[in-house]
């Protein structure tokens, strides 16, 4: 990543959506044709993924610039990518529905930069089980840089937070067998789970942020301080949903207070470890995708996943609910997700997993 990627990505993070910030759109001056543009790239990427057609989006891009290449390269794996992991678990996705926030923009005549959250929602069946829809979240936060050329408009640059970006292969993945076992599970009632699991399910779905419902708007608790500036909010998140929805309790150890916060309550490292250490969690399975994937059916509402890259617990994500076919679903911050999936973006053999049962 070169010195203006990084500042780019730096704006990017700086300027997440909160409460206090307002959002601002295109005036009434501006091209109506161009918030239609912007609309219709978010609807065309996904309509790629659906129909598995990339000359969808191929001439969004200006492919001749080095920007331009690279985001288009970006979106071509991706496609790739979630075909390959929706074969993997022996499902269909049959909708993506992209809700598109153009926060703030700048620009005339024919150059455009644009600063854009989306929702989108994802929304699959089980080859087998065709009759039941499950539905999972995910928001992004983008900077879009929208150039007209030869009459037309196509993206020259854009840089986003995207949470498949830590795996975008499944070649290492013996996909066929791990298919068979998915969609042999049956579904999971975890309807008795107690009072502090369900408080923590509902704390993760209200304060998701951009993945949430919306219903909740697309927030943080404005009580708690974004620490994605500072390398990710993952682990404050998880922190958060352990102490106000499951109602676990501040020590010296983990903490937070007034803006500053103790090691294993903001960092993903520090906070698995204590968890484990102190008692309060242990450990299910630990190891590659295809080592844990049978005991994930383990977890609960309220336990969390740890994400380990190169020997470093990198991300943290709550277990908030499961599938028709029992698969764990996970929430958490940075990238934000709701109700996903607990390995899509992270199942390759590079990565290992750390499942963790938390004792309420």
């Amino acid at each position: 990543m070169d010195n203006e990627e990084v500042k780019k990505a730096i704006e990017l993070i700086e300027d997440r959506l909160d409460d206090n910030k307002e959002q601002t759109t295109l005036s009434e001056a501006e091209d109506t044709e161009l918030v239609e543009f912007v609309q219709d790239i978010f609807v065309n990427r996904n309509k790629a993924i659906l129909d598995k057609n990339l000359e969808l989006i191929e001439s969004l891009y200006d492919t001749n610039s080095k920007y331009g290449k690279w985001a288009y390269e970006y979106e071509e794996r991706k496609v790739k990518y979630l075909n390959n992991w929706a074969e993997k678990q022996g499902v269909k996705f049959t909708e993506i529905i992209p809700k598109v926030i153009i926060r703030r923009s700048r620009g005339g005549n024919d150059r455009y930069s644009f600063n854009i959250m989306c929702n989108t929602e994802y929304k699959y069946i089980y080859e087998n089980l065709p009759d039941i829809v499950n539905s999972s979240r995910i928001g992004t936060y983008h900077s879009l840089q929208l150039t007209k050329q030869e009459g037309e408009w196509v993206i020259t640059k854009e840089w986003y937070t995207d949470p498949f970006a830590d795996s975008l292969s499944l070649d290492n993945i013996k996909a066929e067998s791990i298919k068979q076992h998915i969609i042999s599970q049956e579904t999971r009632d975890i309807s008795d789970i107690n009072e502090r699991r369900k408080g923590a399910m509902q704390y993760a779905d209200t304060y998701c942020g951009a993945a949430s419902l919306p219903e909740y708007g697309f927030k943080y608790n404005k009580n708690y301080r974004d620490f994605n500036p500072e390398g990710g909010d993952c682990a404050n998140f998880a922190s958060q949903v352990l102490h106000e929805g499951g109602k676990f309790k501040k020590n010296s150890t983990w903490n937070y207070n007034k803006g500053s916060a103790t090691g294993p309550w903001v960092n993903a490292d520090k906070f698995t470890s204590y968890m484990i250490h102190s008692g309060r969690a242990s450990v299910i399975a630990h190891g590659s995708y295809e080592k844990v994937y049978k005991a994930s059916y383990k977890l609960l509402p309220g336990d969390f996943v740890a994400y380990e890259k190169k020997g470093d617990i990198t991300h943290i994500s709550v277990v908030s609910g499961v599938d028709s076919k029992g698969y764990t679903l996970v929430t958490c911050h940075n990238t934000d997700r709701n109700n996903v999936p607990w390995d899509l973006g992270w199942s390759d053999k590079k990565i290992k997993f750390w499942l963790v049962r938390v004792h309420y």
